[in-house]
This record gives structure tokens, sequence and C-alpha cells, in this order.
């Protein structure tokens, strides 16, 4: 075989050496320039945002909530307190995965699935980094179960926190109110930077109505983390300043007494002091337990107390709208005084019954037989309807709702709470705008004995009777007396008092048939006057609740009793110098002076006994 010899071309094989030399460091210059200007990318040009970055992977900045003030009655005693409880909570950031983690956490701690349910909701409106609630007021059971399965829930803790509480619940659930779970809506409209670190907000009551001075302000820790997020020291922090505590003019002994004097019968008790208008008494009946709700109440619950026939969510005190019934005389007649209409010594005879001219209708007296002849001093304290009947018409609608009005009939009394009704005072205009017809004589005449279209709050009607107990002083009433801040106390503002131009003489008269309902042989709260060596001035009323038929009789026992009228009963003592005034209203309890009157009469006897030992 020929043999053949390979020429080397020793100058090509170097020149494709050299040039694949060169590309490859021009690839390893590019590399180099790529990572060297990443690095100045870094380190230069993205310095500060890497190095927040890596602040914020080694230093987490935490809220401190603030401590809830304290709300107390007039002699001390706690109505909202803080209690220490533990709470499960969740961090979305450290979470892997948040619906296993949240499928295991039901398992293991037996989660309802509204709680569950609530998280979710909750979460979407909060940071990633934040701590959320899933389960508040943990008891040792589950806080023990948790702690054994702790490592095997990334992201998942248990927090020691604060959690209102109510040691009176009932007796106080519609005046101090309650904290609840912030919802969706005011997640949209708080300041995030107050309430990052709160789950609840004032919600009713005083809780509500003083949110502002009860919360606080919020603090801010720096902590520094280890790699897993686990704090391990801390950097700096900011305390949060606590909510200031309020003191109120509430007096417990006499809300327990008021609330036990009520019984069986729902209603409402208003107590004032005529000295201050300080609210001494706010009892509205049937109640609730506060308690349930600052956690989240559950459906069970809620559903249970929304559809109760006994309507204990409803405030009866600020949202109860009665027809005042016979109470309202005693202004009808102070009406009549001031505008000349009737005189003291003016008599009329009644028959049982009243009839407008040529007209065969009969309006009824309550007594069927009638008081005979009475002046006006006699019908406030036999409480004749057909006096009064007569007294209206010859005032007519106009002047009667332009005095009620003075004395702050048909309008919010102003208290430091919110959700206040203010009840209707009819007028001539009022109807027109408000039902498209004109007035009759007709609705004159019941508007005069508190009938009709006229409704009234126990508030407002507690209100109304300062107002005359104190010669037309209108009193303003309020709860909150004085607020303690941090390092200072201050006394609450209140409304400047108004003065309505009565005559001193009118306002007199007036009182001394007050005076004689309770202690005449003929006053229908004779009963009350027992035992006592001062002098109470009072009005007793029943308000219907549906209407009896022209030739129809009332009888108690064939009707039911939810159908059955309201009892009322207003008071003020002592009579020649007030320091408190009552409105009492007992829902069906048919009698003001057998029902509501006593309920009055306890209320005052143990208040100025009070007063006098001190």
């Amino acid at each position: 075989m020929r043999r053949y010899q390979v020429i080397k071309d020793r100058f090509l094989e170097n020149r494709i050496f050299l040039s694949r030399t060169v590309i490859l460091f021009a690839f390893m210059l590019l590399l180099v320039a790529g990572l060297v200007s990443r690095l100045v990318y870094l380190q230069v040009l993205g310095h500060k945002r890497y190095h927040n970055m890596a602040t914020n992977n080694r230093i987490k900045v935490t809220s401190i909530p603030p401590t809830r003030g304290i709300i107390y009655d007039k002699h001390g005693r706690i109505l909202a307190e803080n209690l220490a409880s533990y709470s499960l909570e969740l961090i979305p950031d450290q979470v892997t995965d948040m619906e296993e983690t949240l499928q295991r956490l039901q398992l293991a701690l037996s989660i309802p699935p509204e709680k569950i349910a609530a998280f979710n909701k909750q979460r979407k409106h909060y940071k990633h980094f934040d701590s959320i609630p899933l389960l508040l007021q943990l008891d040792k059971t589950e806080v023990a179960k948790f702690a054994v399965l702790r490592h095997t829930f990334p992201g998942v803790d248990i927090h020691a926190r604060l959690l209102r509480h109510y040691p009176y619940a009932e007796l106080t659930a519609h005046l101090v109110g309650y904290v609840g779970r912030i919802n969706e809506r005011e997640l949209k409209t708080l300041p995030e930077a107050e309430y990052r670190a709160m789950h609840t907000i004032g919600k009713t009551g005083i809780e509500r109505a003083y949110e502002d001075v009860l919360r606080g302000h919020a603090g801010y820790a720096e902590l520094e983390t280890n790699a897993q997020g686990k704090p391990i020291s801390e950097l700096g922090r900011i305390d949060s300043i606590p909510g200031a505590d309020i003191y109120l003019t509430i007096d417990m002994d006499l809300q327990r007494t008021a609330y036990d004097a009520l019984a069986d019968y729902n209603g409402a008790v208003v107590a004032l002091d005529l000295d201050t208008g300080g609210v001494l008494v706010q009892v509205s009946k049937a109640s609730f337990d506060p308690n349930l709700f600052v956690t989240g109440i559950s459906y069970k619950d809620y559903d249970r107390l929304n559809n109760s026939k006994n309507k204990p969510l409803f405030d009866r005190v600020l949202r109860g709208q009665y027809p005042p019934g016979s109470t309202l005389k005693p202004f009808i007649g102070l009406a009549g005084l001031e505008y000349g209409v009737a005189s003291m010594q003016q008599t009329l005879f009644c028959p049982g019954y009243y009839r407008l001219p040529n007209k065969d209708h009969k309006y009824r007296d309550w007594k069927k037989w009638g008081h005979g002849k009475v002046n006006l001093d006699d019908a406030i304290t036999q409480s004749c309807d057909v006096y009064f009947y007569d007294l209206s018409l010859a005032l007519g609608i106009d002047k009667i709702s332009t005095f009620l009005h003075k004395f702050g009939f048909g309008q919010k009394t102003g208290i430091d709470l919110k959700g206040e009704k203010s009840g209707l005072l009819p007028s001539r205009e009022w109807k027109r705008i408000h039902r498209e017809q004109v007035w009759y004589p007709g609705e004159t005449l019941i508007t005069g004995i508190g009938q009709g279209f006229t409704q009234v709050t126990p508030l407002q009607l507690a209100r109304a009777t300062g107002t005359l107990a104190k010669q037309g002083n209108i009193i303003t009433p309020y709860l909150a007396e004085r607020i303690i801040y941090e390092n200072r106390a201050a006394e609450v503002e209140h409304p400047i008092q108004k003065q309505i131009e009565l005559k001193f003489g009118n306002v007199q008269d007036i009182i001394n048939a007050m005076v004689h309902v309770v202690h005449s042989p003929r006053g229908t709260a004779k009963r009350i006057a027992k035992g006592i060596d001062y002098q109470i001035a009072g009005k007793t009323g029943t308000a219907q609740v549906y209407t009896v038929k022209q030739d129809e009789e009332y009888d108690e026992a064939e009707i039911k009793f939810n159908m059955r009228d309201h009892a009322l009963f207003i008071a003020f003592a002592p009579a020649d110098n007030p320091k408190i005034a009552v409105a009492v209203i007992a829902e069906h309890g048919s009698h003001g002076s057998s029902i509501a009157a006593p309920i009055a009469a306890k209320v005052i006897k143990e208040y100025l006994g009070m007063e006098n030992k001190q």
C-alpha cells in the first residue's frame, strides 16, 4: 500500500488557536463586565433598595397595641375592664400553604367553620406581615394542645393579649355597650397606623361614643430576627399610649334596683341627677350579655338574640318610641295656664265621655262613669281625660306643638351616646308633609292625653320631667363625668343649660297637682307615698297598644299580654327641692299606678336614702 504523508500547516493552527483564545478571552471579559456591572448595581445604584430588603429580613417592625381605657361608675366600680387572654394568630408571610395550614388547625383544635370564614375575610385587609388572630380567648387545654404541635405550624403562634370584659353583663349592656371585631367596612375607613395592632373597636354605647378616648395610640417595636423570622432581640421601641379611663355618672346600686324592679316586664327606667343633668340610671330591658360579642359572637347565639320576641338587642331608652299617655297631661295643663286658656279654679263636668260640637262620636274617659266636677288640679290628680280633651281643643294643635317643643319633645336630648331617636311631636304641618292630609279636631283631643301620633323616648320623657321640676331650666343628660388620661384628669364639658320662660306660679300649681297624684287620697299613685317624710311629684300614664272600638270595652283579662297597654310613670323628688327625676315605661304593664309607679318609687327612695347618709 502506498503511504501518504500528512503535511501540517502550523501557521494555520496557530492562527485558529489564537482566534479561539481571543474569543474566549472576550467572552470572559464580557462575563466579568456583566458581573462587575451587576455588583455596581447592587452595591451602588440598588444599594438603598437591597439594603432595606436585607434589613427587613433581619429587622421586623411590629405594632404594639395600646391598653384600652377602663370604664367606671360614679363610685369607681368597674363596668368595663381588660383581662389577660391567649389568642392563636397567623402571619401570612410565614405560612407556606395557608389553606392546608387552616385545615390542619381546624382538625387539631376543633375550630368552627365560621371562625375560618371570618379569618379569611379579615386577612384580605391586613398586610402579609401582620399577625392576624384566628382564635381569641383560648383556654388552658387549647394552649397546651397547640404547644405540642407548635413546631409543625410555621407562622402560627400563641400571643398574650388583653380582652374586654363586662363584669355587670346584662345590667349595663346597652349603656356601656361592647367592643367587637373590626369588620371589612370599618377596616376601609379606619386610620391604618392606629388600628394595625388592634382587632376590636367600640360598637355600641359608651364604647362607641368614646372610642377615640378609650382606644389610646399604638406603639412600635423594631425586632432583630433570625433566618426563620423568629425575634432574637429588640433594637428599638416607641411605647404605646394607653387609652384614657372614663368615670360615668351611673350609680350601679340604683341601676340594679331599677333593673330588678322591672321584674318580668320589658321596658326602660331613666333617672337624672337634677343638680347636674348626669344620668344616674339607664336601664333597658330585655338585655343581653355583651361579653358574647367581644371575640365574635357565634351565628347560633346571634340568631337567638336577634330573633327573640323580647328584642334584647334593642335599646329602649334611646330608641324605644312610645305614646306618652297621661304623663303628658302636666305639660298640657301648664300650656293652658301659660296661654291663658285655663285657670286652676275653672271647672268642667266629666260624665265619662266627651263629644265635639255637633258630633256623635264619644271620646271616652278611662273612668267610664266619669269624675264629676273637676278643676285642673283634680284633672291631673285623678287623670281625667275629659278635662284634657276640652283643654286641648281650646288650645289647638299649633299651641300644643309649640309649647311641647320647648320641653324637648320631638327632639333628641343631646346625650353623649350615638343612635338616639327624636320621637315624634305631631303638628298641622307635619301631617300635611308626611301624611298629605289635613289635621282634624279629634286628633287634637287625643294628642292632649298623650295618644295619637305622639311618640317619646324614655330618656326624652325623663328630660322633660326634670325640666319641669327645675322650673323650666332645660336638663341636658350626659353620662361621662371625668376622663382620666395617663398623667392628668379632665372634667367633661357639657352643654350650657337653657331656660324656658315660664311663670313661677303656673309651674308651682302644676307641681302641686303632681304632688297630689302621690299624696292625695284620690291620687292615682297614692300607694307609693307610704314610709317617706318628703313629697314626690308624679304622674301616672297608660299608653294604648291598640285602639278599642267605639262599642267595645277594654277587658284586660281577655286581651293577650303583648296587646295590653304600656304602663308609664314620671316623677321627681323632693317636690320642694328636686334632686332626682325618673321616667319608667313597663311594656304591657297595663297600669302606671300599680306597675310603673312602684318602680320609680324604689329608685327615688334608695337615692334619697343614700343622699341623707352622706
